[in-house]
């Protein structure tokens, strides 16, 4: 079962702010969501070839054509830290 630090490890990787109600109801639907896919390891899928979609799909992506990008101030509007003009991320080995 995934336990109470997990959920909140997962929340904070997500920048979730969750209620005590809503860690214990998310530890138990992990929990169901990865038993669920336990009981699908138990399968044998030898000879079933990998699949990314239940239907076969045509052309589901647009041209890959230039277009206008979002103004910089619009693409940083909610980044949780600016650097310059730019993202701002941990450096390597930094953690966090």
């Amino acid at each position: 079962m995934i336990d109470r630090a997990q959920v909140l490890h997962v929340a904070k990787l997500a920048r979730l702010a969750l209620s005590e109600q809503e860690v214990e109801q998310m530890s138990r639907e992990l929990s169901a969501v990865l038993g669920h896919i336990e009981k699908l390891s138990e399968l044998d899928l030898e000879g079933v070839p990998p699949t990314s979609h239940v239907v076969d799909v045509v052309n589901a992506l647009r041209a890959d054509e230039p277009r206008p990008s979002l103004p910089r101030e619009v693409a940083l509007a909610d980044a949780p830290e600016r650097i310059d003009d730019g993202f701002g991320v941990p450096s390597p080995g930094a953690g966090g």
